[in-house]
């Protein structure tokens, strides 16, 4: 399981997608690829599943009624509420009793190919100190940490051995492990380090509700500085000289909404307001330069992704001030203005701004909103019309970038293959108009061939030629590599351990160690500066087949979807199988590689990814075509995704289930209303499916930074569209619908625990009722949107979530 890092540079997504696994019982449940009326075929328990009761109420907009007779869920604190979701939970457990000995399978599977100690980040140099983060062994949660540099050779194994407690000590920063306990539950967001290296700033929830507090640490000394606490605090930046922070708090909608500073040690400077967004549909970030001479303060229509980290390409409409880090209360200048469907990122450099962006270069200028393109123009004077196209994007998609000293590293897609390089800094003062990419003499960085996924690492030093990165596809696991921007040359660090995993396949007691290099033949060629020796990142791709197919939608736009499966265990046309759906505000549907998926492919299931419209898919057009007005496309993209699997006898017609989380809930829950007889089994992570119901109610948290990406039902074209595909609204009546787990979190404050309340009794009142007693809700009662977050905790739902698909559409291998 993937924790978010504590040590990033500056605010990156963090995905927390679901894995899934599965083992026995296939005795247990007959399985009959004979068709009827009723589907139902896994056991129910003789106990009848809870009927909830009805309250007349009538919404009413743009001239329609309708009835809601289970909005009085919205009332949390009603204990007929409370007692419900207990006799949800309850039934739950009764259907799921007959798997028990399957989950514990499952789950000894998964914690078997864990390591014994779990390194989350790769060691980090900055200054004098190498910063890490890992699990110890036993423990759910990490451990951020650092210890002084001793000597450049065989760092990472001095740090390995510090982590498994062999010699030495280590100054441990911050223990998830040592709240968790105190509290019983810990999600940290923010976590910036000053520059000096004596502080560390981090937002700290426990309870679940993500109204994070601001704790400032000295770690010179190890004690938390008293002051005031602050609550609902979102994102941090330090100054230069790290003795004033700045910080975002959020207003009682979670719209980051001010910004505030605080000097260390000074009681005149503490909590002053900087900056303040009156406009409810606009939200506000900050984050320093790489070279901290900078504080950005940011105000767009759409900061917070769907897992609450800011992430520049979700960013619709922007505002750009910044503020001198030597002279922190010396005010705001801003550089740009607000200009409808454009996003922006600014960095700088020894003088110059460079800027990511698709606005246009001055106000004269026609333009159209397009891919996005480098620029550049000195501090002293940032008027629209100074600013220089450097690199336009051309045939390739620019969606990121990052500056150190002598290096400018840029991110792109070309034709959905993802790329990375850097650039010699400075670039010549002297060249006019834009160039091409080539004429820049970039390095373009090795990666594996296909089906590879990047994640930067921490990258805390400005100072540093070395560029750490994460590589992971579905078919290898984790890997961190480094490259060396000056030198040209690059090496692997680390990959992560690979256990439970013999050599046809098949599950094993037996551990492997993936991490010697092997010969490859590169995505790219000499020409770019790589050696003769060329080196391959191990996998596991003669055992595990991944498949990047396209699949024509309903409009003729071909869909990416990405195909798991064993090359040993699958049996064409008769195979269950798994299709996993996001689609919504621009976000990547991450297929890293999960150790956990293991067991669900060994017993012959096939996973598939399906990229809907909606997502992420090169460039901004992908997340437009399925958002907002042209939201169906990625509903009828991800049955389109369906359908292939069926056709192509991928998956067998009766064993086809699909999971969604959150957003993708919604996707899932409108494309099971649209053909309920295309899945078979479905599993529903803290769905949004009241779409329509909640975006009327602008007092919810969240609903107003949701227009943008769904619509704004005030408006009557916009209400129609929602109302159209709104899942919970369009249940159908006595019609067979599939088995479903449906999840929900107590205290979410992003999906309210009503809604999939609200679904289940529906389904069940509404729908076939032999069908609906495989349906099942599982409510945690103490956690938030994310759940619990560690790592056992992890594999524990895992196990829960494949007893579920197992028990629903069987398995193919019954070796245990």
């Amino acid at each position: 399981m993937a924790f978010p890092s504590l040590l990033t540079s500056k605010p990156r997504l963090r995905i927390s997608l679901l894995s899934l696994s599965s083992h026995f019982l296939i005795h247990s449940i007959p399985y009959s690829s004979s068709s009827s009326r009723c589907r139902r075929q896994p056991t129910v328990p003789p106990e009848s599943p809870p009927v909830a009761k009805k309250v007349p109420f009538t919404v009413s907009a743009h001239g329609k009624m309708w009835q809601d007779p289970y909005h009085w869920m919205r009332n949390t604190s009603d204990p007929d509420f409370v007692e419900h979701l207990n006799h949800e939970n309850a039934y739950a457990q009764a259907f799921m009793s007959d798997t028990l000995h399957l989950q514990r399978t499952l789950f000894d599977e998964m914690r078997s190919r864990m390591p014994t100690t779990q390194i989350s980040t790769s060691p980090m140099p900055w200054g004098p100190w190498l910063y890490y983060q890992y699990i110890p062994e036993g423990k759910e949660y990490p451990v951020m940490c650092r210890m002084l540099a001793m000597e450049t050779g065989g760092w990472f194994k001095k740090i390995l051995s510090y982590a498994r407690g062999l010699f030495g000590t280590e100054q441990i920063l911050l223990d998830w492990n040592e709240i968790a306990e105190q509290y019983g539950y810990v999600h940290v967001g923010s976590c910036r380090i000053s520059p000096n290296q004596n502080f560390l700033a981090y937002t700290l929830d426990t309870t679940g509700g993500e109204q994070f507090v601001l704790q400032i640490k000295d770690l010179r000394n190890g004690s938390i500085i008293p002051r005031k606490q602050v609550h609902g605090v979102v994102s941090l930046a330090w100054t230069q000289d790290g003795s004033t922070l700045f910080y975002t708090i959020a207003d009682e909608n979670q719209r980051p909404y001010r910004v505030l500073c605080t000097k260390i040690g000074s009681d005149e400077i503490d909590n002053c307001q900087v900056f303040t967004e009156a406009d409810s549909s606009f939200c506000v970030d900050i984050a320093s330069t790489k070279d901290g001479k900078f504080v950005t303060v940011n105000s767009n229509s759409r900061t917070s992704s769907e897992e609450g980290i800011t992430l520049f390409s979700f960013i619709k409409i922007f505002l750009v001030y910044v503020i001198d880090a030597t002279s922190p209360l010396g005010g705001l200048r801003r550089i740009h203005k607000r200009i409808p469907d454009v996003q922006c990122f600014l960095e700088h450099h020894y003088g110059v701004f460079y800027t990511l962006t698709n606005a246009p270069l001055s106000e004269n200028k026609k333009w159209s909103c397009g891919n996005f393109y480098l620029a550049r123009c000195n501090v002293e004077d940032t008027r629209p019309s100074n600013w220089q196209n450097i690199l336009p994007g051309g045939n390739m998609s620019f969606e990121d970038m990052e500056i150190f000293d002598g290096h400018l590293v840029l991110f792109a897609n070309k034709k959905d293959n993802p790329m990375l390089c850097s650039i010699d800094l400075p670039i010549s003062s002297n060249v006019k108009g834009s160039l091409r990419l080539e004429d820049l003499d970039p390095w373009i960085f090795p990666l594996p061939a296909d089906h590879c996924s990047i994640a930067p690492g921490p990258n805390l030093s400005f100072m540093s030629s070395v560029y750490h990165v994460v590589l992971s596809s579905p078919v290898m696991p984790d890997m961190i590599v480094d490259y060396d921007m000056s030198k040209r040359t690059f090496s692997i660090v680390q990959q992560e351990e690979v256990r439970g995993v013999s050599s046809d396949g098949g599950f094993s007691t037996q551990h492997s160690k993936l991490c010697t290099p092997e010969p490859f033949e590169l995505k790219n060629n000499e020409k770019h500066g790589l050696h003769s020796e060329l080196w391959k990142w191990n996998e596991l791709s003669d055992t595990y087949c991944c498949k990047r197919k396209e699949v024509v939608s309903h409009d003729g736009v071909t869909i990416p979807l990405t195909i798991l499966y064993s090359r040993r265990a699958w049996q064409r046309g008769h195979s269950p199988g798994l299709l996993q759906g996001y689609g919504a505000y621009g976000e990547v549907l991450e297929k890293n590689w999960c150790p956990n998926r293991l067991s669900l492919l060994d017993r012959g299931w096939v996973l598939a990814f399906a990229d809907v419209r909606g997502g992420n898919g090169g460039d901004s057009s992908w997340h437009k075509s399925g958002s907002g007005l042209n939201k169906k496309n990625s509903i009828y993209d991800f049955l389109s995704c369906a359908n292939y699997l069926v056709d192509e006898n991928y998956v067998h017609k009766e064993r086809l289930g699909a999971i969604g989380f959150s957003a993708g809930g919604l996707l899932v829950g409108a494309a099971m209303n649209l053909q309920p007889d295309l899945f078979h089994a479905a599993i529903l992570k803290v769905p949004f499916l009241d779409i329509c119901n909640t975006l009327l109610d602008p007092s919810l948290p969240l609903t107003i930074l949701d227009y943008e990406e769904f619509g704004n039902p005030k408006i009557e074209s916009q209400f129609e569209s929602i109302l159209s595909y709104s899942p919970y609204n369009h249940i159908r009546s006595d019609t067979c619908y599939p088995a479903m787990l449906v999840t929900a979190s107590f205290h979410d404050s992003r999906v309210g625990v009503w809604e999939p309340a609200k679904w289940v009794a529906r389904i069940r009142d509404c729908t076939c009722h032999d069908c609906s007693l495989s349906v099942i809700m599982k409510t945690n009662m103490s956690g938030g949107h994310f759940g619990e977050g560690g790592s056992y905790s992890y594999c524990k739902e895992a196990a829960y979530d494949y007893a579920f698909l197992i028990k629903t559409l069987g398995g193919l291998n019954n070796s245990k």
